[in-house]
């Protein structure tokens, strides 16, 4: 027996502790055993695990958290058997405080010994929420001060936490709405949910504006607030919107450090939704930010090139004109660089940022430039956000992001390509646009928001074409749609529906895909292609495993054979294996781009060995083309771009792939990817991109 064999025999005879070790030398031999799939220099840092191994948790101390736990399980298994509509609405409230110590229990997730008590204090509170709850009573949902909430997030079905501020000011059942601030924490390797939960009822925060209600979001852990971190934003917002009075047009986004960079994304991203954004230090992008040598970013395919623009807010600037913002770095700071680069963005779109900056002050707020920030934000809520704004400036890359108050992007001449769009109302109640492109449009004003006359159609111009709009309805609505031909000809109306289309939310990479709904099929059968099954046995585990330890969920799994007509219906299915093995492949073989032909796995033009390579892609469910499919993948960032920095936090594959999988997967690849591009704006393969030819090393410095 080898030395690594007997690592691996004697993980099921150790502690929690002990097996959290030997799983990190396991990582780190595995790391060196393919180093030659990998540059030198990823070598040369000091291996993490994130989050890192826990403290040995004592015997009794276990116990006694075990049994609480079963407690608590029991009281919640009474209020599910209920099954009133006040109780099922509330009862993530509880379910946070049992999710978050199991979860620490489990995977060995203490890191000091006062997280340990804390663990116990949680259960005790969960307990005596049950309680109430059984009783009809729930006085955390009227509390001022620290409130710990919880909702269930449609992506996985896991309880997610969340904390509030709620001001003395708040009375439950008035009629006043209030501020809104969401505020995105730091980056934090040992923030569990036990850590985040037990902080949340102890700190109030960098800001507590007067007569303002607080969100501090999770975020599912230390991701930057990306993919299902950004949606957890929302989530969270929703949840608190059920639950209080939220004035819809005083939302503002906020945060520091890692929060910084996630207030950045979603500030371009949703530049019409928050009335302000306070961006402190953080990374607005990847390029500059990483450090990559242009040598390096040269070699990278063009497809990773293009997919740093989902991210990288300094492309997506011009959305600013929408949204105040008032950035903050300490003069000192590293991580100034954020600010002063979207500084440069604005700049070149005509606009100057307000940035405040710390004197002699690193990595932290400085007091007087605080009450500087405070000011600002509180003045520029106090106005509340532009509604039906007469002009619009908007970009974007992708129809993931499509949308610009009245205006919205339905479709694009080509994905990952930048695409513009100026609109103005005129004084005459004219609609002028001008666009770059864009092939689909739609201008949407709800009831009561149209500002045009209701006896005249609306004339629009769009690209120096002259068209006679709609009219608006007697309640004051208003919405038109008009696309381009062929010949690049604007017309009134939506494109007719022929065939497949990239649409919002539906529109690629693989990623996106886990931001919705998704359920992990695995495969029951077994594949004659040996070196194809072995792979599957290894990344699907791993896929699983990293969702729980990156995005803190438990995906939805099941066999190819327990796929529900309501699973096809309701959410993504991401597949593993190939037509032999998986049912649920087999049945939409003949639809999908890849086909399996004997020993040859065919895209397109290309041919690969079925035998040895694995092909993963996202595509339009055959049986339901609302919802996605996925082949063989979980989400694309690898352990490296975990383990050292957010920034490198971003899809490292395309809308398809080849993978070789003679060269075992690593830390930073699934294999060898030899091939790998994005379908056409129909979904279709184009192969006569350049995208699709041999692929180089996709590996971030």
């Amino acid at each position: 027996m080898t030395r690594l064999e007997w690592l691996k025999s004697m993980k099921n005879t150790m502690t929690g502790q002990q097996r959290s070790k030997i799983a990190a030398i396991l990582g780190l031999w595995t790391l060196l055993s393919t180093a030659a799939a990998s540059p030198p220099r990823d070598l040369n840092r000091p291996l993490t695990q994130i989050p890192p191994p826990g403290i040995e948790l004592a015997a009794a101390d276990r116990t006694e958290l075990q049994d609480s736990l079963a407690s608590l399980d029991q009281l919640i298994a009474q209020l599910i058997q209920q099954q009133s509509e006040p109780i099922k609405s509330l009862l993530p409230d509880v379910e946070i405080f049992s999710s978050a110590v199991r979860t620490s229990l489990e995977h060995d997730e203490f890191f000091a010994a006062a997280e340990i008590s804390q663990a116990k204090e949680l259960l005790k509170e969960g307990i005596q929420r049950a309680k109430m709850l059984l009783d009809n009573r729930s006085p955390w949902t009227k509390a001022a001060g620290l409130v710990v909430r919880g909702y269930t997030s449609r992506i996985d079905g896991s309880v997610q936490p969340f904390g509030l501020v709620v001001p003395e000011s708040y009375r439950p059942g008035g009629n006043d709405k209030f501020r809104l601030d969401v505020w995105l924490h730091g980056r934090n390797e040992k923030l569990s949910e036990v850590n985040f939960i037990g902080e949340r009822e102890r700190r109030i925060g960098e800001f507590t504006p007067p007569a303002t209600i607080v969100l501090h979001p999770y975020g599912r852990f230390c991701n930057a607030f990306k993919f299902a971190g950004e949606v957890d934003v929302w989530e969270a917002i929703e949840a608190v919107k059920r639950q209080y009075r939220i004035d819809n047009d005083r939302i503002a986004i906020r945060g520091f450090s890692m929060g910084g960079a996630g207030c950045w994304h979603l500030a371009v991203h949703y530049a019409d939704r928050w009335v302000a954004a306070n961006p402190g230090a953080g990374f607005a992008e990847s390029i500059e930010y990483l450090k990559i040598p242009p040598d390096d970013l040269a070699a990278m395919p063009v497809w990773q090139r293009k997919l740093f623009h989902l991210y990288d807010a300094n492309d997506w600037a011009l959305n600013l004109f929408h949204c105040p913002t008032i950035a903050y770095t300490g003069e000192r700071d590293k991580q100034r660089q954020a600010a002063e680069i979207m500084e440069q963005a604005l700049a070149a779109e005509g606009i100057k940022l307000r940035h405040i900056i710390g004197p002699e002050t690193e990595h932290r707020y400085h007091p007087g430039s605080k009450r500087i920030v405070a000011e600002a934000v509180d003045s520029i809520a106090e106005l509340g956000r532009e509604r039906v704004p007469s002009a619009i400036n908007f970009v974007t890359y992708t129809l993931k992001y499509h949308r610009m108050a009245w205006l919205i992007v339905e479709g694009l001449e080509e994905h990952w390509k930048e695409a513009r769009v100026a609109a103005e109302i005129g004084s005459d109640g004219e609609i002028f646009i001008s666009t770059q492109n864009v092939t689909d449009l739609k201008l949407e004003f709800p009831p009561g928001w149209s500002p045009f006359d209701v006896t005249t159609s609306v004339p629009l111009t769009i690209d120096d074409q002259e068209l006679d709009g709609p009219r608006t309805l007697s309640d004051r609505s208003f919405t038109c749609q008009a696309s381009r031909d062929d010949e690049g000809k604007w017309q009134l109306g939506a494109r007719e529906a022929a065939g497949l289309r990239k649409r919002h939310n539906l529109q690629g990479p693989i990623d996106d895909a886990l931001m919705d709904s998704f359920v992990i099929v695995r495969p029951s059968g077994r594949s004659s292609r040996q070196q194809v099954a072995n792979w599957v046995e290894s990344e699907l585990p791993r896929a699983i495993r990293q969702w729980r330890t990156q995005f803190r969920g438990k995906p939805r799994v099941k066999d190819d054979t327990q796929v529900t007509d309501d699973d096809i219906a309701g959410a993504n299915l991401i597949l593993w294996g190939d037509a032999e093995s998986n049912a649920v492949i087999q049945r939409i073989a003949d639809k999908l781009p890849f086909q399996w032909q004997g020993d040859k796995v065919v895209i397109g033009r290309q041919e690969f060995a079925a035998n040895d390579h694995v092909p993963v892609m996202i595509y339009p469910n055959p049986l339901n083309p609302t919802r996605y499919v996925v082949l063989n993948s979980g989400f694309t960032f690898r352990e490296n771009d975990c383990y050292f920095s957010n920034a490198r936090q971003v899809s490292r594959l395309p809308d398809w792939a080849i993978i070789d999988v003679r060269t075992p997967p690593d830390f930073d690849r699934p294999g060898k990817i030899v091939a790998a591009g994005f379908f056409g704006e129909r979904w279709e393969v184009k192969s006569d991109d350049k995208n699709q030819v041999e692929a180089k090393t996709a590996i971030l410095p």
